[in-house]
Parts: structure tokens; sequence; C-alpha cells
């Protein structure tokens, strides 16, 4: 048995599952989940006309797909990322992209492949869970780079020593971030490619919500790297999905894209590991990456979602709509648990303790007495929560 296994945390949504498991809430109040980011909008039809067509099913179920992609597929996730983020070199479909089954399982992975079972792996903090576990079953040690407010809840690395920076293996980053919504800017993302270059790490940037985003597009760490005359993108490998996208959660594709000796490396191991996508995924996945009005589309429903319901809460719960993604990161008047569990019983909606998405360094949780809040039911349903919280918050004691 791996001895590392036991030195995993229980998931957020276990704990949450297990604070809420004696909440009755009242009757008549139908539940609103704002705990889990699972987009819920409609998944565009030409995506479902096109996965419904005989032929492209026929000839997926009938052939064993490659590991490293179709060629359409790399071809069109190199001309999404080569525009999207303004490089200036194209994007090697050959060499500088890989497909993959949802970015969770891909940010797991490439662990296993930067380190080798020893070292630190920076984290920001607060953060998606899997980048610890990947960390914890690769036998590094985790060292959590803090996300706070006076931060602009970007990665703070003001503090990392010499010695640090010569252990560390791998930098995971999260930009927008996930819970705060928060945008590295091209100069954060440079100071970290500087040091890569420095102290010899791996970067692994998270940016399955850069799609979702109120002005401006976020800049990613492969337009940093072109910024800066990093055409071979050294160490960076960026990371992205459909998921938020496009609105399929369900069809588990993503990318990996950048440095081509490290993907050579992930494409090896993950040819051992089994995990290539089925054909017809990647037919449609190609389509999908192809396609912006859908994005554009989708980015109007949550700026819609979002004016509705800081319009009803703000006057009582101040708090401001994030330059990207679909969370809201409020700190609570109460304790955060406390608050989660009087307004799951009062009012049947149900949000994330901010504690339990980060982890308690020198006693302090930067999660601590804040909520998440996801703006991932129909509009509706946004309104109705936002009103039930407003008058959950008039009346709190």
């Amino acid at each position: 048995m791996n001895k590392h296994l036991d030195s995993l945390h229980p998931y957020p949504f276990e704990k949450l599952n297990g604070l809420v498991a004696d909440v009755t809430p009242p009757e008549g109040k139908k539940p609103i989940s704002l705990a889990l980011g699972e987009p819920t909008h409609r998944t565009p039809t030409f995506l479902i006309d096109a996965y419904c067509d005989p032929e492209m099913i026929a000839n997926g179920f009938g052939t064993y797909p490659p590991t490293k992609g179709l060629l359409e597929l790399r071809e069109a996730i190199a001309n999404f990322v080569t525009t999207r983020f303004n490089l200036s070199r194209a994007i090697d479909a050959g060499t500088e992209v890989l497909p993959v089954n949802g970015t969770r399982e891909a940010l797991f992975a490439i662990a296993q492949v930067l380190i080798n079972g020893s070292g630190l792996t920076f984290i920001p903090n607060p953060f998606y869970q899997i980048y610890e576990g990947a960390a914890i079953l690769a036998g590094s040690t985790t060292r959590f780079i803090p996300c706070d407010e006076a931060n602009n809840f970007n990665p703070d690395f003001s503090e990392i020593t010499k010695a640090e920076w010569e252990a560390c293996s791998l930098v995971y980053l999260c930009t927008p971030g996930n819970p705060s919504g928060s945008i590295m800017s091209i100069e954060d993302l440079q100071y970290v490619i500087r040091k890569s270059d420095e102290y010899k790490f791996a970067i692994v940037s998270d940016e399955c919500y850069s799609e979702i985003y109120s002005k401006n597009p976020p800049p990613g760490l492969l337009e940093a790297a072109s910024a800066m005359g990093r055409h071979d993108y050294k160490n960076c490998i960026a990371f992205n999905s459909l998921s938020k996208r496009s609105n399929l959660p369900g069809l588990r594709s993503g990318y990996a894209c950048g440095d081509s000796e490290i993907l050579e490396k992930f494409l090896l191991y993950r040819t051992y590991h089994g995990s290539a996508m089925p054909i017809q995924n990647q037919r449609l996945s190609a389509l999908a990456w192809e396609e912006e009005q859908h994005t554009i589309e989708n980015r109007s429903l949550y700026a819609e979602k979002y004016e509705a319901f800081l319009k009803i809460v703000n006057p009582v719960w101040p708090m401001q709509q994030p330059d990207a993604g679909f969370y809201l990161w409020p700190k609570t008047p109460i304790r955060d648990e406390e608050f989660t569990l009087q307004l799951l019983a009062q009012t049947n909606v149900k949000v994330v303790p901010g504690s339990y998405l980060a982890r308690e360094v020198n006693g302090v949780n930067p999660g601590a007495n804040r909520v998440r809040l996801a703006m991932v039911p129909e509009l509706e349903k946004c309104v109705e929560a936002a009103q039930r919280i407003k008058h959950f918050l008039e009346h709190l004691r």
C-alpha cells in the first residue's frame, strides 16, 4: 500500500457533508447549492448535434484512441492557444500540445512526471485540492503560498527562502484563481518564470477559468513567456479545459500545452497510464476549441447572474464581482463553519466554508471566515438564493 495515502486530507466536500449531516433544512424551501463549482449552463446545441451524428459515434467506438491525440484536435488547441494568448510564435501541434481527459486528472498526473520523489511543491493557498494530493502521492513536501487580500488574493512569494527555492521541483499556479477569481499579471507570471530559470523547477499553470471574465481576457503563463522572448516555453506548462469554457464538464476534455521536453515525458507517462481520450470526444473537443461565439454567450449568462445576485445581497453583505471565474469569495460576519450551518438550516442554501479550501500555516488559514459561492445555478435560482441570504443576514444575531 502506498504509504503516502495516509497523508491525504479529507476532500472539502467530504468535510462539508460531515458538517451538515445533522442539519434539517426548513420545509417548503427547495435546496439551492452554491457549493459545487459545476457548470450548469446548457451545452451548446451545435456540439450536442455533432455528438449525435451516427458517423461520429461509429468511427469513435470502432478503434483505439491515440494517447497523443488526433492531429485535428491538437491543431485546434494550438490555434486556440496561439490566438487567445497573443503568442508571437504559433504553438507546434506536433510537440507542444497534449489533449487530456479533463484537467483534474492531468494536473494530478503531471506531478508524477515532474517530481522525483522528494523536494518541495509550491501550492497557492487557498487552492484546488488536486495540487496537494498530487504532490503528496509523488513524495513531495508541500509549501503553501499565501493568497490573501493584502496581495489581491494572488500568491505572495516574498517569504520564500533561498533554500526553499533551491528545493523546489514544481510550482502550481491557478490564474484566474479558485476561489477568488483573481488574475495574475504578466509581470507576476514572469517573476515566477525567472525564478524557474534560476532554480530549475517546472511551472504548472491551471487556467481553467480563463474564458469566464468580466472585462479583459486574463493573461496566461505562455503569454507571459512569449512576451519575454521565451518562445520555447522552457519549464512552462499551461492547462485548460472545456468544462467551464464550453459547459462540457461531462466530456472530460482539456489540454496541456508548452515546454516540448516536458510534454514528451508526459506523453511517455500517459502511454503507460492508459489515459487516451475517446476518439469521438476528441473530435467534439476540436469543434469546441474552434468556435468562440458560445463562449461569449456563456460569459453574458454569468454576468447577468452576478449583477442580479449582487444587487440583492450588497446592501446587507457587501462584496465585489471578481475579475474572472464564477465564484464569490466574501468575508463572513461569523465563523465560516457556523455561517454555513446556520445558512443551510434556515434557508436551505448550501455554500462552502472558506477554511475547507485552504490549509492553516503558522496559525493562519487564509480561507477562514470566508465562504465560496458558486454562481452556477440558473438565474432564477441565483436570485432566490440571494433573497434568502439577504433575509438570513438581516436577522442574523
